[in-house]
């Protein structure tokens, strides 16, 4: 796990005029599981795909296992895997013919028990064009992980999957992680970003504006703890009573509401209150700021801390 097999230093990207990647640096450990996050164009897609060997690097460096993805692309063939943003089979190929093509461009054995994990057994003679866009990227992720690649590159890896597809993903991706597969994962959802990532990073105009493990994002920046209460004679209701840290209160249904700058304390003077009032609790939940709240912060307000 301290072993580092992405490393990225003073990395940039440039269109022309429009500079998508300003010199980022960044490390990717192995077996790590690392979120690229960002708005749209933020420079993420244009970063996995100078890693990938798809596109040259204006300026820096970038090292995968030892490898310069610009220089040797062929080198990186059978130790990584790539499931692009978008992506396309030909039309008449069916999913069967798909995994085994790219298992024998690897040199690995088709691995069809892919193709019933991503839910796709009954399309095995089904022809590319006759797949949903949903079925369609539940393929390229089984076939992008087919040959058990050192490090895999997932891009908006379940942006149109079901419920039970993106459960099946997460349960692949841990299964990877645990066999030793370094994983960077480039998301628009900061849920999965929070769940699956070990760290992230957070991309603004082509630069990295914060970076560290979700729980280290999130115990930083101004968001609040919410502290939702609920009680039998619903004591806490009445908008005049102050406890120690809240910020604002609001009442939803029987819950009364605090966003509090020191849970513990808010809480510790909660529950007092409502044992000196004789009330008694039925429910209370204290949930810490999301990694999208932090992240809306930090891109709101143009990635200053």
């Amino acid at each position: 796990m301290n072993e580092a097999v992405i490393q990225v230093k003073d990395f940039s990207k440039v269109y022309g005029d429009f500079v998508a990647v300003n010199n980022i640096d960044f490390k990717v450990q192995r077996g790590e599981i690392f979120g690229l996050l960002g708005p749209n164009g933020a420079g993420k897609t244009s970063t996995l795909e100078c890693l990938e060997g798809l596109r040259q690097a204006d300026g820096g460096t970038l090292d995968i296992l030892g490898i310069d993805p610009g220089r040797e692309p062929r080198n990186l063939r059978n130790l990584i895997g790539v499931q692009l943003q978008t992506s396309a089979l030909p039309d008449s190929m069916t999913v069967e013919e798909a995994m085994r093509l790219f298992c024998a461009y690897h040199n690995s054995p088709p691995r069809l028990d892919l193709i019933e994990r991503m839910g796709l057994s009954d399309k095995r003679k089904t022809q590319y064009h006759q797949l949903s866009t949903g079925l369609k990227r539940r393929l390229a992720l089984a076939i992008a992980a087919a040959h058990n690649p050192q490090v895999l590159f997932l891009d908006e890896p379940t942006a149109g999957l079901d419920v039970e597809s993106r459960s099946e993903l997460h349960d692949l991706m841990q299964e990877l992680k645990a066999g030793g597969t370094t994983i960077i994962m480039a998301t628009h959802d900061m849920a999965e970003a929070e769940k699956m990532s070990d760290r992230v990073a957070i991309l603004l105009r082509g630069e990295i504006v914060a970076a560290g493990t979700p729980r280290e994002l999130t115990a930083t920046g101004s968001a609040y703890t919410k502290v939702s209460v609920r009680t039998e004679q619903s004591i806490l209701h009445a908008n005049n009573i102050e406890f120690e840290a809240v910020q604002k209160h609001t009442i939803q249904g029987e819950y009364s509401i605090y966003f509090s700058t020191d849970p513990a304390s808010s809480v510790t003077s909660i529950l007092g209150y409502i044992s000196e009032k004789q009330d008694r609790l039925i429910d209370l939940r204290v949930e810490r700021p999301s990694l999208e709240e932090r992240f809306l912060e930090i891109t709101t307000h143009g990635g200053q801390q």
